[in-house]
């Protein structure tokens, strides 16, 4: 059924193109409708406009808050043609065959860091989603138009039929609709939640303990689709990037996300992966550090004086696995370090807070090479905002919600356990190695000497084996694990794998215990004169 459409409601918080369209509907003898700033704009163009206050007969009221909540106009949007025709002319209405509504930008004025609790408030659009809910709905017979890149699309379509829209048109239109208010309602449901939840910080009751308060009924997280992938993890498997918008966006920490990508080929779906744990690896330390990941595990990681030197001791760690791996720094990537990078290794991705332009003139002769810029960030921005993160992960019929790991920069709740305690190298290994094990997949094991990963065994069913496996690693790149530490990521359930680390020369451990035969694991740990922390929380990763 093809609606003529004779009357338009105009609404546009966004002017771009509505101009333009209100010539074309004129041209076609549509009566257009508007109020506010809408009406101002179309008038001051020269267009022939009816003010809503004349379809109501009430005044825009209260600051322009109250325009179109009236039946003269809802009732024109949802009469269904064929059937309300004898209500309509009982109260003297006539009918709205288009609504254009764009909303009041609550987005852009929450991200503004200037932006209080009143103005955003303000900014809560409630006529506007009311007219746009009420157009999709009778989608049947009302067009509606929520974004100035679907006014050419209209005009064709309404120009191809004859001064009405195709159904298909206003189904796909009305399906856009739903999808703008869901998110611009996500947007405020996210703001609000996280407003109030900082303003009631520590005002927690024992029936209403903090924990309780980290997750709403309802799970809203404002996301915009970003870019559609090539594949997801195979071929033949569909996949697309949604970006968190709105306020979230605006207070996160730099992410792959919302980087810039200078050169290369289209991420993939395993790149973004990779990618994001290459950044978690890194963006943790304040001094100059280097990842390269595989498979979102690390193949090695490294502190050093300069990215540099920080890049050379993480590839050491183990050559092979770093072919076609991805790479991420903490700090600037200059001339020499690219030259030295392509002359060594194939890479699939670099990440940085940002490049010297000779630098990016060199990686240009590998133009598939994927180039991310993510900007700086602040150490001590990252770990505050860490703790109101989530982390998500689809299950078949269901969502699990987390709030995000991470490592205490603080450690005051560490405990030495064992009659020696680590030295000062000792130690800076074993946060280093602390930091580290968190991004490796359980049952996670990492060997650390000197500020660099010697050897990681990841995802196994025993942790014997994946001590096994990152001691096999060390071999294999030639390096030593005498007077190395280990991080395990959960607790050594028996005393073998400390009989292993002892076996290949480590000399500090560092675990969250809590297992039953931690004293067996302490006494191995004392016979072989190991020093050994306990943390008190673990760090799975599956």
């Amino acid at each position: 059924m093809h609606t003529p459409i004779k009357r338009a409601l105009l609404s546009a918080f966004d002017k771009t193109g509505l101009v333009e369209l209100a010539k074309q509907l004129i041209e076609h003898k549509v009566e257009i409708i508007s109020s506010g700033g809408t009406y101002k704009t179309l008038t001051t163009a020269g267009l022939t406009v009816t003010e809503v206050s004349q379809v109501t007969q009430f005044p825009e009221m209260m600051s322009g808050r109250v325009k179109t909540l009236h039946p003269n106009i809802h009732a024109g949007i949802l009469a269904r043609r064929g059937t309300d025709e004898n209500t309509l002319a009982k109260y003297a209405i006539n009918p709205i065959d288009l609504v254009v509504v764009n909303l009041y930008p609550f987005a852009e004025v929450t991200t503004n860091p200037n932006c209080d609790l009143a103005t955003a408030i303000e900014n809560i659009d409630v006529g506007g989603p009311t007219l746009i809910r009420a157009a999709a709905k009778n989608h049947r017979h009302v067009t509606v138009l929520t974004h100035p890149s679907d006014y050419i699309t209209f005009i064709e379509n309404y120009t191809q039929h004859n001064g009405a829209n195709s159904h298909e048109f206003r189904q796909a239109m009305a399906v856009k609709a739903f999808e703008y208010t869901a998110l611009y309602d996500s947007l405020i449901h996210q703001y609000l939640h996280q407003n109030f939840t900082k303003k009631n910080k520590g005002a927690e009751t024992q029936e209403q303990p903090e924990e309780t308060r980290l997750y709403t009924e309802t799970f809203l997280p404002p996301l915009q689709k970003k870019q559609a992938l090539r594949y997801g993890e195979n071929p033949h498997q569909q996949a697309v990037l949604f970006a968190e918008s709105g306020i979230i966006q605006q207070t996160q920490t730099p992410s792959i996300t919302h980087s810039a990508q200078l050169q290369g080929k289209s991420l993939s779906y395993n790149n973004l992966v990779d990618a994001d744990a290459a950044l978690e690896c890194v963006k943790y330390f304040n001094e100059p550090a280097c990842a390269i990941i595989k498979h979102a595990n690390p193949c090695g990681a490294a502190l050093a004086d300069s990215i540099e030197q920080a890049y050379e001791k993480a590839y050491q760690a183990d050559p092979t696995s770093a072919f076609g791996g991805i790479i991420a720094f903490n700090r600037t990537l200059d001339q020499n370090l690219a030259d030295r990078i392509l002359s060594q290794q194939f890479v699939e991705v670099l990440i940085a807070p940002d490049y010297t332009q000779t630098a990016l003139g060199i990686l240009k002769a590998k133009s598939n090479l994927r180039v991310l810029k993510t900007g700086p960030w602040s150490t001590s921005d990252t770990y505050q905002q860490v703790q109101t993160e989530w982390v998500c992960k689809k299950i078949t019929a269901g969502l699990l919600v987390q709030t995000k790991d991470y490592c205490d920069p603080n450690p005051s709740n560490w405990q030495t356990i064992t009659k020696r305690s680590p030295t000062q190298q000792e130690l800076i290994d074993l946060q280093f190695a602390w930091q580290i094990v968190r991004i490796v997949k359980s049952n996670a094991i990492v060997f650390a000497k000197n500020g660099a990963t010697i050897g990681i065994g990841a995802g196994q069913m025993s942790r014997v084996f994946s001590t096994d496996i990152a001691a096999q690693k060390t071999q294999q790149a030639g390096l030593s694990l005498n007077n190395s530490v280990l991080a395990s990521d959960a607790f050594f359930p028996f005393n073998d794998g400390v009989k292993k680390a002892a076996e290949h020369g480590v000399s500090a451990i560092i675990q969250p215990g809590g297992s039953k035969r931690d004293q067996e694991v302490i006494d191995c740990a004392n016979k072989a004169n190991i020093a050994m922390i306990f943390t008190g929380k673990r760090h799975f990763n599956h």
